[in-house]
């Protein structure tokens, strides 16, 4: 499945973004779907992940309760809506699929074998 992330940018802290990935090539009902972050200088560390058909979503504890994940499988297209976003926010944001059994726990890179380009997000204070 090929994968194309877009909707990053600048932003004041405080404001909000929605970030889209759309699915291509494969049935992206068949995958779940996960986003991840890098900053400069940093490892690239998990965000949120979302199941095959929506109901079920993980966060990492730095994003819950301002990001949330959801996914449209009509448009083969997963959302990250991040709200309240601070400067520690600021990385290069990717979109990920996989096929990892989702009662395994998915929220690590390994249980992702798709990656789309990332997109910038940047947060000024």
């Amino acid at each position: 499945v090929q994968l194309q992330a877009s909707g990053g940018g600048l932003v004041q802290a405080g404001g909000s973004l929605r970030l889209s990935c759309v699915a291509s090539g494969r049935t992206a009902s068949n995958y779940n779907m996960g986003w991840f972050r890098q900053a400069p200088g940093k490892e690239r560390e998990f965000v949120a992940s979302v199941s095959r058909g929506g109901g079920s979503t993980y966060y990492a504890d730095s994003v819950k309760g301002r990001f949330t994940i959801s996914r449209d499988n009509a448009k083969s297209t997963v959302y990250l809506q991040m709200n309240s976003l601070k400067p520690k926010d600021t990385s290069v944001y990717y979109c990920a699929a996989g096929t990892t059994p989702w009662r395994l726990g998915v929220r690590d890179a390994a249980d992702f074998g798709s990656w789309g380009q990332g997109t910038l997000v940047t947060v000024s204070s």
